[in-house]
């Protein structure tokens, strides 16, 4: 309890212990505890080598690009990422929606998913980022067709539809091929790429080859310079991982929840208190 209240007293005492600070930890850098920032005020503190190529690699995506940017953001739910989306939507020049997240997105333009899985209670805010991104230079991407089955199971029956024609005893769980050729081609315009999110229902194949195609062509093409790739997240590596493209983005982040406030636009405390 004293660690996660940042107590001044709890800080003091793991100063005591040492002689000087140093944080290597991005992932867990967006804590304002006591052995993360409390402690940074009784010490000489310093970044690690970790900690420093990680904030070198995400400002080199985010605030000082090589564009046109593309974002794509996937996942189960609007909720946890309606300020990631209103941050990179000033920032990025296509924002990619994939996962669960698309099905509310395409419900609120007016489209049957079935029985897939979405936030009814957020239809008013996907309605109104939809507006708020017309506004702007930034293209939002949706799925055209989706792969549809009755069940989340790996043996499931699944067919391929339009997005306007998901039946309603079915739910969508992953991109269609029209879709990939899409975000392929949206890729291809780009020079840099952050990603946070599945396409799809990845843990269960074969739900995972939209994410996977995505990834493995990210990957040839950062192997061939070009394009910046950026990745994070919990889901995100281990898809990445699921298709053997981890080690072939530019940079994949240590972190979770710190990655995911980076692209919310927030400061770390972790980071700001090694300012002072």
């Amino acid at each position: 309890m004293l660690e996660e209240t940042n107590d001044p007293d709890f800080s003091f005492g793991l100063a005591s212990l040492g002689d000087v600070y140093c944080n290597d930890a991005f992932s867990v850098s967006h804590r304002a505890h006591a052995s993360i920032q409390g402690i940074t005020n009784y010490l000489p503190s310093f970044a690690g080598f970790l900690v420093q190529n990680e904030l070198k690699a995400l400002s080199i995506a985010l605030d000082q690009p090589l564009e046109p940017v593309v974002a794509i953001i996937g996942g189960s739910k609007i909720s946890t990422k309606i300020e990631i989306l209103n941050n990179l939507s000033n920032r990025v020049d296509f924002l990619v929606i994939g996962g669960a997240m698309a099905n509310t997105f395409l419900n609120a333009k007016g489209y049957g998913i079935g029985t897939s899985l979405s936030e009814k209670n957020m239809l008013k805010t996907a309605e109104a980022i939809i507006q708020n991104l017309e506004s702007k230079k930034c293209t939002l991407v949706l799925p055209r067709d989706i792969v549809c089955a009755n069940s989340l199971k790996i043996d499931a029956d699944i067919h391929i539809f339009e997005v306007d024609c998901c039946p309603a005893d079915k739910m969508i769980l992953d991109v269609g091929p029209q879709t990939l050729k899409m975000i392929i081609n949206v890729i291809s315009k780009s020079k840099t790429l952050i990603w946070n999110g599945p396409l799809g229902a990845f843990e269960t194949p074969p739900f995972d080859k939209g994410t996977n195609k995505i990834a493995t062509y990210v990957a040839k093409t950062t192997f061939e310079g070009q394009i910046n790739s950026i990745a994070g997240g919990g889901d995100t590596l281990s898809a990445l991982k699921g298709s053997g493209s981890d080690s072939k983005f530019s940079y994949v982040s240590t972190a979770g929840g710190a990655f995911l406030e980076w692209l919310e636009g927030k400061s770390l405390p972790g980071i700001e208190s090694l300012k002072e």
